[in-house]
């Protein structure tokens, strides 16, 4: 019994995963296009399973992204290898989850807790089309696409990875649904809850895999956790200003 609690223990007090963030003075032009300022930014992978079965190679699915930022976004690059490109709900409000997507989640403050309808943390589920969803106060999926910029280029060569750039504005805790919100400006030492992942799916009427970026402890087997639950988030912190 003790060692058993010991081991429950271990899971809940488990370090999150934590990444700093290099400030850009240059803001990144969205477009899919890598410029040379992402060059400062260190690479991090999407091993982890969430939902569904693992890809069966590193064609069907691989990943990985890296971030910087400057007052007014969080920039994010991925490099995603996808070989099936779904997108078969024309509403980005409806089973959006089921086409392929890149989901962010974000906590500005990093106070984590149950956000799966309030807006304490966001978790943008950013489909082919650019338009990016998630559930309100109300318990109905709204768009949240003017919180962000969303762009993707798929590569001409072998194995035709996807170059996905998002830059996003951050709101406080207190964000209300349907009126005038204000985005936080970002600063040094900001310490920001954040995790990436990936809806996968090859064609069947779910997805069939879900990766990302942080490992979530299951909840009676249950690894899908960051659309509810922010504790499950990794943290990242903005690094001074380059002197």
């Amino acid at each position: 019994m003790i060692k058993q609690a010991l081991a429950i223990s271990f899971l809940l007090s488990a370090p999150v995963m934590a990444i700093d963030v290099v400030h850009t003075s240059t803001p990144i032009t969205v477009d899919g296009v890598s410029e040379s300022t992402w060059d400062k930014a260190t690479w991090h992978d999407m091993p982890h399973l969430m939902d569904g079965t693992l890809p069966s190679s590193e064609d069907d699915f691989k990943g990985r992204y890296r971030l910087l930022w400057d007052k007014n976004y969080l920039y994010l690059q991925a490099d995603i290898v996808d070989d099936v490109l779904i997108d078969t709900h024309p509403d980005p409000t409806e089973k959006y989850w089921d086409d392929d997507a890149l989901e962010i989640f974000i906590d500005s403050d990093a106070s984590g807790g149950i956000h799966q309808f309030n807006h304490t943390a966001l978790a943008y589920h950013i489909g082919l089309d650019n338009q990016a969803a998630d559930y309100g106060p109300d318990k109905k999926a709204h768009l949240y696409t003017e919180h962000l910029v969303s762009n993707w280029i798929r590569n001409t060569k072998a194995p035709y990875n996807i170059t996905w750039e998002v830059a996003i504005k951050l709101y406080p805790n207190n964000y209300k649904e349907g009126a005038v919100n204000t985005p936080i400006t970002l600063s040094e030492n900001q310490v920001i809850g954040f995790m990436l992942a990936y809806c996968d799916n090859d064609g069947s009427d779910v997805r069939e895999h879900f990766m990302g970026s942080h490992e979530v402890q299951p909840v009676n087997g249950d690894r899908n956790r960051g659309f509810i639950d922010a504790d499950v988030f990794g943290k990242i912190t903005l690094l001074p200003k380059s002197k």
